[in-house]
C-alpha cells in the first residue's frame, strides 16, 4: 500500500500545484455557462415543476465539471509521462497493476469531486439548492469521477501524441457530455432523439445526480445508478486487463 499511496499522492500534488489551472479555470468555465444561459433563458423555462431554470441548470454544470476533471487528471498524466519518457520510473516500480490502477483512479475522482464541490459553492451565490437525496449525489457523483478516470487511463494508455488526446477528448469526452441533458431535459427532445440519449452513458449519470438534487429527473434513479455502476466496473475489468499486459506501456 506504500507505492499506491505513494503514487495517489503525487497525482494529487501534480495538479494541486497547478490549481488555478486544473481547478479554478474549469470553476470559471462552469459560471460563465451559468451566467450565460440562466440569463438567456432563466425566465423563459421552467423543465421541472415548481425548479427555476437556473437551478435546473447548476448540478448538470457540476457533473460536468466533475466527469470532465476526472478524465483529464489521468489522461494528461500519463499522456504527458509517456511523451516526456518518464513513465519508465513508474513501470520499473514495484507496483502492481492493480496498485497503478487504484492510484490514478482515486486521483482522478478526487480533482472531480474538488472542481465539482466548488463549482456547487460558487453556485450557491444565484441561488438555494435542495437536496433530496444527498447519498444518491455522492454516489453518482464518485461513480462518474471513477467512470471518467477509467476512461482517462484507457485514453492515456492508448494515445502516442497529445493530438490523438486532443481528439479523444474533442470528438467523444465533449459531445457526450453537451448531449447528456446538461442544459435540457430529454423530454422536450424529438422521439428520436429522446431514444438516442439512451445510449449515452453520460445522461445517466447527469440525470441520476440531478435525481438526487430535487428528487425528480428523466428516467428512474435505480436505472441510472445500474447503467453507470456496469459501465464503471466494464471499464475498469477493460483498464486493468491493458495494464497487466503492459498495452502501449511496455516495449
Amino acid at each position: 500500500m506504500i507505492g499506491m499511496w505513494t503514487l495517489f499522492k503525487k497525482e494529487i500534488l501534480r495538479f494541486w500545484r497547478v490549481g488555478f489551472q486544473t481547478v479554478a479555470a474549469p470553476v470559471i468555465t462552469g459560471l460563465l455557462y451559468l451566467l450565460i444561459f440562466s440569463h438567456a433563458l432563466g425566465s423563459r423555462v421552467e423543465v421541472y415543476p415548481g425548479v427555476s431554470y437556473t437551478a435546473f441548470l447548476i448540478p448538470g454544470l457540476i457533473m460536468m465539471s466533475l466527469l470532465q476533471n476526472a478524465f483529464a487528471n489521468s489522461s494528461s498524466s500519463l499522456i504527458q509521462s509517456k511523451v516526456m519518457g518518464n513513465i519508465v520510473f513508474l513501470l520499473l516500480t514495484p507496483l502492481s497493476y492493480r496498485e497503478f490502477f487504484m492510484a490514478f483512479l482515486l486521483a482522478s475522482i478526487i480533482r472531480g469531486l474538488v472542481v465539482g464541490t466548488c463549482v456547487w459553492m460558487v453556485a450557491l451565490f444565484f441561488v438555494d439548492l435542495p437536496m433530496a437525496q444527498p447519498l444518491l449525489i455522492l454516489a453518482f457523483a464518485v461513480l462518474g469521477g471513477g467512470l471518467l478516470g477509467t476512461l482517462g487511463i484507457i485514453a492515456g494508455i492508448w494515445a502516442d501524441k497529445f493530438d490523438q488526446m486532443a481528439a479523444f477528448q474533442n470528438f467523444l469526452i465533449m459531445p457526450l457530455s453537451f448531449l447528456s441533458g446538461v442544459f435540457y431535459s430529454i423530454h422536450s427532445l424529438p422521439p428520436f432523439w429522446q431514444t438516442a440519449s439512451h445510449f449515452n452513458p453520460f445522461f445517466y449519470m447527469i440525470d441520476g445526480f440531478r435525481h438526487g438534487f430535487f428528487g425528480q429527473g428523466d428516467i428512474a434513479p435505480e436505472i441510472s445508478l445500474t447503467v453507470v455502476g456496469v459501465s464503471f466496473l466494464a471499464l475498469s475489468w477493460l483498464t486493468l486487463l491493458l495494464l497487466r499486459s503492459g498495452y502501449k506501456l511496455r516495449g
